[in-house]
């Protein structure tokens, strides 16, 4: 198994596919899932001739559940690790919910400024910020936040089994074709890692305010929302992320929910890839 091992001492999961010498493309993954969440993505870059990299945050997955770094300057600093050791430049970044708030930190902090960064992909992230704060009056309330934790910490296993269940993919809305082994992974992916990382990660993607991260970066970039995203409500997150980014693309698409990476793979896998190649 492939790590790379962190300042702080992390030990760092990742998967590094494909032709050495081809176009990288690097993914991160959402709260609290792993790399698994992008096996469709990965084989379908790989199919069409690139190299796909991708890897577990810490905490999560495969990665070492250490108990301290639970926060996005962490989060960055790992994912530049992995860069580093792998020596990838011109990197296509494609981040999903949490981890599109990990890709918009690290491309301002060190992808921009090491030059090692072509453009940045963000779908149904989090940025620029969550919560409902005075500067964000349309965030989420943190009763909301705070009910989240609570339910972790009574039992995680009911509350993953709740979410993918239900407002993840969008199959608690009536007629949704639900398919219960898309609930299992899952479900799967958030049991392999640590609780105290998946409690803490809830402030983490909720209350970094990443205003700066956004107006900093200048790659090209591609913002993708489902409108019917119940988890990160699309006009506090991407149509936000369009206006703060100085080079950015939006598409939203009517009735995608959060999890459309999954369930409307074929859809999105066309469009990442036009997008890559343009």
């Amino acid at each position: 198994m492939t790590y790379v091992t962190t300042q702080d001492g992390a030990e760092i999961f990742y998967k590094d596919w494909g032709p050495k010498d081809a176009q990288p493309i690097m993914f991160h993954h959402g709260w609290p899932l792993s790399s698994d969440d992008w096996d469709t993505q990965m084989l379908f870059f790989l199919d069409n001739g690139f190299r796909v990299v991708a890897h577990d945050r810490r905490g999560h997955g495969r990665s070492s559940q250490i108990g301290t770094g639970h926060d996005m300057d962490h989060y960055a600093a790992d994912a530049a690790a992995v860069v580093e050791h792998l020596d990838l430049t011109n990197v296509v970044h494609i981040g999903h919910s949490t981890g599109g708030g990990e890709v918009a930190r690290y491309v301002a902090k060190y992808g921009q400024p090491q030059g090692r960064v072509a453009k940045m992909v963000l779908v149904s992230s989090v940025p620029p910020i969550m919560v409902k704060t005075d500067s964000n009056p349309d965030g989420l309330p943190i009763e909301v936040l705070d009910g989240i934790r609570a339910g972790l910490a009574a039992s995680r296993t009911k509350l993953f089994l709740d979410f993918a269940t239900g407002p993840f993919y969008g199959f608690n809305r009536p007629g949704a074709k639900v398919e219960q082994s898309v609930i299992d992974n899952w479900w799967r992916q958030g049991m392999m890692g640590s609780a105290q990382a998946h409690y803490l990660g809830i402030k983490a993607f909720s209350e970094t305010d990443q205003t700066e991260d956004l107006k900093a970066i200048t790659v090209p970039s591609l913002v993708l929302q489902g409108d019917d995203d119940q988890v990160v409500p699309y006009k506090n997150a991407s149509v936000k992320q369009a206006d703060l980014l100085p080079n950015a693309t939006l598409k939203i698409y009517p009735g995608f929910s959060h999890g459309m990476l999954t369930v409307d793979a074929d859809t999105i896998n066309p469009d990442l890839l036009a997008f890559v190649r343009s």
